[in-house]
């Protein structure tokens, strides 16, 4: 609880009408959130104008509304005018908190793949040596083993710094975040200090909304700015960047000043700080040497496929800027079990294997399917999507990568959203065409009945891919948002079909000349809502 007339220090204002001395209890821009006693932001937003709903929150109680234009409320609400409402709340909104992030240390990850993996890894660690930790990241936000779901990979900031808050609160002391380049254009993240920053990699994703790849570049390379700038209190920031990307000069580029921000590499390939060498896979797990100044550690785990020794070469590094000896790094990896979607392997007792993995990018696809190629004793079948209302380019790129390296490929919806299914999948389809090389796939529009179908062809040793969606339980299509769990239809293939419409299924045969036609009825999704979860994250 705060004053009002102190958190205006924080920020700029044009004039104010009411009372300054008003108690601040909470802030919120959102209307239906408000309770007597809130700070209401009226944001501006593509579709919505916060604007339209200051009556609303006068209504339910606001104690005072930060606004950019002129609104008519109730007279005993104090009313903030500034130029900038998103502004005013990216200033306000971490001091409300008292800048939570100031008292913990915060581990940041930033890049296209690895990140959700790679958090997860630096938290285990550090919880093995006896630090309390938080997670924030695309599947969830943790404080210990307690769970708090989030929408987008990078909350907004008032539900960022309300989680931090809660986090301090409950004596966490490391904080691993992931930190998405939305969030950062979108100041998501204003108002935290880091204190390690980690970059994965980059590869195409989200050029619907940065439009070139040095747009998104540069806006991974913002968390790079703020670990290193100079107007900080804590000591020790350190950056930890994959030198074998092409865009690791962008990130090392935006360190403002190497010597209060310690800059590090790691990859396979020349003379990085943290050298990978002697990889060995096996079909759950990995054993690799890591190259440490002088001197070479042997590193076991579970973790299987090259793109997860990167991901846990991110975590050593991470791990020895905060201080962790790399014998507890060593013992804490080797225990460590996959994160929820995340080459995730299905046990249900049959004799081939099944694997959930959210990869949902043509990097993420290739990755996960050279990993699967690179264990498997009998053929691939690949099951995956594309997403609707997002990049459009990637979608005959992936159908091109699966067709490539998978034996069987079966096309499906993803989260179609606003867009025809089948049009998606025919421009997927376009990419698998001209890469069968004597292998077939088939068309279900319906993701349900595609699983079932990928698990009703595999055979003794092979593997059933199911990419896309991962750790999601959710389906956005243009009805609304239903349950959806490709790890729960995995589990029980075959037991009902979910709904009405008559969904085509078009299989290309081995000769790549003769094609079989078939059709089946399933039934459509019932009761479908939207609940707000398109993410962007």
């Amino acid at each position: 609880m705060k004053q009002l007339i102190d958190l205006l220090k924080a920020t700029p204002i044009e004039r104010m009408e009411g009372n300054s001395q008003v108690r601040i209890i909470d802030v919120t821009a959102d209307s239906r959130a408000v309770e007597t006693g809130s700070l209401f932001f009226c944001l501006r937003g593509e579709h919505v104008d916060g604007h339209n709903f200051a009556n609303m929150a006068a209504e339910n109680g606001a104690a005072a509304i930060i606004a950019e234009k002129k609104i008519d409320v109730a007279s005993d609400v104090t009313i903030i005018y500034v130029a900038d409402t998103r502004k005013a709340m990216e200033d306000i909104v971490p001091y409300f908190f008292d800048y939570p992030s100031k008292k913990m240390r915060m581990i940041a990850l930033t890049g296209t793949n690895g990140k959700t993996t790679t958090t997860h890894v630096i938290s285990h660690i550090l919880h093995h040596v006896g630090y309390k930790t938080g997670v924030i990241g695309t599947v969830h936000a943790l404080i210990g083993d307690k769970e708090i779901p989030t929408h987008n990979t990078t909350p907004d900031v008032i539900d960022l710094q309300r989680i931090l808050y809660q986090m301090l609160k409950e004596n966490v002391t490391h904080v691993c975040m992931e930190v998405s380049s939305h969030s950062l254009v979108m100041g998501r993240v204003i108002g935290c200090e880091f204190d390690t920053a980690v970059f994965t990699n980059l590869t195409e994703d989200h050029l619907d909304y940065h439009k070139t790849m040095d747009n998104y570049a540069k806006a991974k390379s913002i968390l790079f700015k703020m670990v290193s700038g100079k107007d900080q209190i804590k000591d020790g920031k350190s950056a930890w960047i994959n030198s074998d990307d092409p865009y690791a000069a962008v990130m090392s580029n935006a360190i403002s000043d190497p010597d209060f921000c310690q800059v590090s590499t790691y990859g396979f390939n020349g003379n990085p700080d943290l050298k990978a060498s002697d990889v060995h896979f096996s079909g759950k797990s990995s054993s690799f040497k890591i190259q440490l100044g002088e001197k070479r550690y042997v590193i076991k785990t579970k973790l299987i496929g090259r793109f997860n020794v990167y991901n846990v070469m991110a975590a050593i590094g991470a791990a020895l800027s905060e201080g962790v000896d790399i014998k507890d790094i060593q013992a804490a990896l080797s225990d460590f079990v996959s994160v929820a979607g995340r080459f995730e392997l299905i046990e249900e007792g049959q004799s081939f294997s099944v694997v959930v993995d959210y990869a949902h990018t043509p990097d993420g696809l290739e990755k996960i399917l050279t990993t699967a190629k690179e264990i498997a004793k009998g053929r691939l079948i690949t099951c995956f999507g594309c997403g609707g209302d997002r990049d459009k380019l990637k979608r005959p790129i992936m159908g091109r990568i699966a067709a490539n390296y998978s034996d069987v490929v079966v096309i499906t919806s993803d989260n179609p959203r606003t867009e025809d299914p089948e049009f998606i999948l025919s421009e997927v389809e376009a990419g698998v065409l001209p890469a069968l090389h004597g292998n077939f796939h088939e068309k279900i529009t319906d993701r349900r009945t595609a699983i079932f179908r990928a698990i009703e062809l595999a055979q003794k040793d092979d593997i059933v891919l199911i990419a896309g969606k991962g750790h999601e339980n959710y389906q956005i299509l243009k009805t609304g948002t239903i349950h959806f769990d490709d790890k729960e239809v995995a589990q029980r293939p075959g037991k009902g079909h979910p709904g009405g419409d008559l969904i085509g299924v078009e299989r290309v045969r081995t000769d790549d000349t003769v094609v079989v036609r078939e059709a089946h009825v399933v039934q459509g999704p019932k009761n479908a809502h939207h609940d707000g979860r398109d993410s962007i994250g």
